[in-house]
C-alpha cells in the first residue's frame, strides 16, 4: 500500500476527504457539527499534475461510490420506513390535554356523587319507575304526560307505604331530583365516550392509555346498569307488605356508590399521571433525582402504607354507603357512646332475626351487613381506625428521620392535606349523628368522604413510580448526537478502515 501512496500523492490527501464525503449519511451532512467542518478553510485546489494523477484512480473511485450509494440509498429507505411506521402508530406519552379532559371528567363525577347523595336522602330515587336510556332524557311536556308519570309512581311500594297523600305538585319536585340526576350521567357518558374515541382515532394517546380510557367508558357503562339495578330493588312487590319500609337493597347501593368512587379515582389517578410524566420530560435531571429518592428502601414502605391507607378509606366509605341504606344513622344517635356503653348488647348486635338459614351459619355476616345496629358499630370503627392511621402516618413522616429527609416536596404536602380532610371528615360525622342526619349535613358528610379519598388518590400519584417508558426516558444518557448517530458512527469507522487499506 506504500507503493500506491508513492505513485499516486495526491491520494493520501484525497481519502480523509473522500471518507467523509463518500461514507456520511445525509442527516449527518446537515447536522451542526458537518456545518462548521464545511466552514473551515479548505485546502489548495489541485494543481493540472495532480489532477491528471487523480484521475487514475478513477476506476477505485467509482467502484466505492457505487458501494456507498447503494449503502446509503438502504439506509435512507430504512429511515423513511421507521419514520412512516412512528407516525402511523401511538405515541409514547399521551398529551396534556387528556390529562385535563381527565381532571375535568372527574370533577363532573365528584359533583353526581353528591347530587345523587341528595336525591337519595329526599326519597327521589324510586319517583321514575322505569328506565328508558334514550327516550328519558326529556322531562314531561304536558299534563297528560305528567298525570301518565304520577299514575305509575301510585303503583310503586314507595306511595303505598309513605307518600299516598302526595300530590302532583310534590311529585314533580321529587321527579325532577332523579330526571337531573339521571340526565347527569348520561352526559358524562357521551362527553367520556367520543372524546375517547376521537384521542384514540387521532393518536393522542399511549397505547396503554388508550386501553384505560376504553375500561373507564365499560365503567361508566356499567355503571348506568348498576343504578337501574339499584332502584329497580324499591320497586318489589313485596314491599307493599305491612311493615315493610320501601327502599333500595343496602347491598345494591353500595355497589352503586362504590362503582361510582372507582370510575372517579381511576378518572384522577389517570389524569395526574399524564401530567407527572410530562412534567418528568421537561426536566430529566430532577426527574432523575426524584425517581432515585421515589427508589429508597424506606419510601417504598410508605409507598406501600399509602396504598392500604387508600384502600382502608375506600372500605369506610363502602360501610357509610351500607349505613345510609338501612337508615342506620338515625339510631344512637350520641358520640362516642352507644347506649350505655361503647357498644350496644351482644344479643342487640348478633341478632338471630336477621339469619335466613335454620342452623344460623349465616348470622354473623348477615348482621354485619343488614343489623343497623351492627353496621353503624362497624362504620364507627372503621371510621376511628382511617383517622388513627393517617395521623400515624402524619407522625412517621415527621419523627422518621430517613423518611422526613427523603420524602419530596410535594409528597409531604400531600400527607398534610390528608391530615386536614379527615379531621374535617371526623367532624362532619360525628356531628351528622348527633344531629339526627340532616340533609344538609349528611350531603356534606359524603362529599367530604370523598374529598378524603382524593387526598389519598392525590397523596398516592405523587410518590408512585412513572410507567417504564417514562423511566427509560429519564434514566438513560442523554448523548448530544441525533438518532442518526448510530450510523453515522458506523459509516465513520467504515471510511477509516477503507482509508487504512488504501
Amino acid at each position: 500500500m506504500g507503493s500506491i501512496f508513492h505513485a499516486f500523492p495526491q491520494l493520501r490527501t484525497a481519502a480523509p476527504r473522500l471518507s467523509r464525503r463518500l461514507f456520511v449519511c445525509r442527516p449527518c451532512l446537515n447536522s451542526p457539527l458537518r456545518s462548521a467542518v464545511s466552514a473551515s478553510p479548505s485546502p489548495p485546489r489541485p494543481s493540472a499534475l495532480q489532477s491528471v494523477r487523480w484521475k487514475s484512480t478513477q476506476p477505485l473511485r467509482s467502484s466505492v461510490t457505487i458501494e456507498a450509494a447503494n449503502a446509503e440509498s438502504a439506509i435512507l429507505a430504512e429511515a423513511a420506513t421507521q419514520s412512516e411506521a412512528r407516525s402511523s402508530s401511538f405515541p409514547k406519552t399521551t398529551s396534556k390535554s387528556v390529562a385535563y379532559w381527565l381532571l375535568g371528567s372527574a370533577a363532573s363525577v365528584f359533583g353526581i356523587v353528591v347530587f345523587g347523595g341528595l336525591t337519595r336522602l329526599t326519597e327521589s330515587g324510586l319517583s321514575i319507575t322505569e328506565w328508558r336510556p334514550v327516550t328519558g332524557s326529556l322531562w314531561p311536556m304536558n299534563q297528560d304526560e305528567w298525570e301518565s308519570e304520577f299514575t305509575k309512581y301510585k303503583a310503586s311500594p314507595e306511595f303505598a307505604q309513605l307518600n299516598s297523600s302526595m300530590t302532583l305538585s310534590d311529585f314533580k319536585q321529587i321527579y325532577f331530583m332523579e330526571w337531573a340526576h339521571r340526565l347527569w350521567g348520561r352526559v358524562i357518558g357521551v362527553t367520556f365516550l367520543l372524546p375517547t374515541v376521537y384521542f384514540i382515532a387521532r393518536r393522542r394517546v399511549a397505547p396503554s392509555m388508550a386501553l384505560k380510557l376504553v375500561g373507564i367508558c365499560g365503567m361508566i357503562g356499567f355503571q348506568g346498569v348498576i343504578g337501574w339495578w339499584m332502584v329497580k330493588s324499591g320497586l318489589k312487590d313485596d314491599l307493599f307488605e305491612p311493615g315493610s319500609h320501601p327502599r333500595v337493597s343496602q347491598y345494591r347501593l353500595t355497589a352503586h356508590l362504590g362503582t361510582a368512587f372507582a370510575v372517579y379515582c381511576s378518572m384522577v389517578l389517570t389524569g395526574l399521571s399524564i401530567l407527572k410524566e410530562h412534567r418528568m420530560l421537561a426536566d430529566p435531571a430532577k426527574a432523575a433525582e426524584t425517581i432515585k429518592a421515589l427508589q429508597s428502601p424506606v419510601l417504598r414502605v410508605f409507598r406501600r402504607s399509602v396504598a392500604g391507607l387508600t384502600l382502608l378509606v375506600f372500605t369506610t366509605a363502602l360501610s357509610g354507603a351500607l349505613v345510609a341504606g338501612l337508615d342506620a344513622g338515625l339510631i344512637y344517635n350520641e358520640f362516642p357512646w352507644m347506649g350505655l356503653g361503647l357498644a350496644p348488647p351482644k344479643k342487640e348486635l348478633f341478632d338471630p332475626f336477621y339469619s335466613h338459614v335454620p342452623d344460623q351459619s349465616d348470622l354473623w355476616w348477615r348482621n354485619m351487613l343488614e343489623n343497623p345496629s351492627l353496621v353503624q358499630l362497624d362504620h364507627r370503627v372503621l371510621a376511628t381506625t382511617t383517622f388513627t392511621a393517617i395521623m400515624a402516618l402524619f407522625a412517621y413522616t415527621r419523627f422518621s428521620k430517613g423518611v422526613r429527609t427523603t420524602l419530596p416536596k410535594d409528597a409531604n404536602k400531600g400527607v398534610l392535606g390528608v391530615v386536614h380532610l379527615v379531621s374535617i371528615q371526623v367532624t362532619l360525622g360525628i356531628s351528622t349523628l348527633i344531629y339526627m342526619v340532616p340533609t344538609w349535613l349528611a350531603s356534606a358528610h359524603q362529599a367530604g368522604a370523598l374529598a378524603l379519598l382524593t387526598g389519598a388518590v392525590v397523596l398516592y400519584s405523587r410518590i408512585s413510580m412513572p410507567r417504564r417508558v417514562i423511566l427509560r426516558q429519564v434514566m438513560k444518557p442523554h448523548a448530544p448526537r441525533s438518532h442518526a448517530a448510530p450510523h453515522i458512527s458506523s459509516r465513520l469507522e467504515a471510511a477509516k478502515a477503507v482509508e487504512k487499506s488504501l
